[in-house]
């Protein structure tokens, strides 16, 4: 089955960013801009460590960009390494039918760069609040639920969970790769990740990924 056919499987394809669109940590990157990566460091030491959930773990490293402008943020957002063809795989999905959206543990304002940047449908991560001209405040408690965030997907897609496609590289990616038709691990380092996932592509083109959703069947 080619992707430019006309048998194209799906009807929404969800993504990921960090690890999966880009080629390193966002927020290592936003990190080393900001001259915090020590914290950075200790936050990721200490998630791997489980002294950290997953909450407490994304509140944190949000709270990286606590006293910058949006506009430091973005220029930072616009030279972190990522996947080439991001945008043009985007418009390939879109010429088949079917929508793209992003789905992260990333506060809105990332997602919202991310969306106008590469024209994504739509997107779920970490509610934030509006950010003005001023500095981006404290993120405070952070509830992260990327199963709650598909949900939401789907339905506002209004399409079966079986005709979505899931691309990620992690283990809250993994979770959600059973809930839909098909999940594709995108440059996972994680073997569990790996074997969780319908396929498994290693990749510097996002376009590529485009071709394999259309080699790869809804599950039954």
């Amino acid at each position: 089955m080619s992707a430019s056919g006309s048998t194209f499987p799906w009807r929404l394809v969800t993504v990921d960013i960090d690890g999966t669109l880009t080629r390193v940590h966002g927020w290592r990157e936003i990190a080393m801009a900001f001259g915090r990566v020590p914290e950075y460091e200790g936050i990721d030491r200490r998630f791997r460590a489980d002294e950290l959930d997953r909450n407490g773990y994304v509140a944190r490293l949000i709270d990286l960009a606590r006293g910058r402008t949006l506009s430091e943020v973005e220029e930072v957002l616009s030279r972190t390494p990522k996947l080439d063809g991001i945008g043009a795989g985007v418009a390939r999905l879109r010429a088949l039918g079917c929508r793209t959206a992003l789905l992260t543990h990333n506060p809105t304002y990332v997602t919202d760069w991310y969306r106008a940047t590469f024209g994504f449908d739509d997107a779920e991560g970490t509610p934030t609040p509006p950010i003005g001209r001023g500095p981006i405040g404290p993120v405070g408690r952070v509830g992260v639920d990327k199963r709650r965030g598909l949900a939401g997907l789907v339905a506002r897609a209004a399409v079966p969970p079986s005709a979505v496609a899931h691309v990620g590289d992690g283990p809250s990616d993994a979770e959600l790769f059973p809930l839909v038709g098909g999940g594709v691990a995108l440059n996972s380092s994680s073997a569990a990740v790996r074997a969780a996932a319908d396929i498994a592509i290693s990749t510097t083109d996002f376009r590529d990924v485009v071709d394999a959703l259309g080699r790869l069947s809804p599950r039954a």
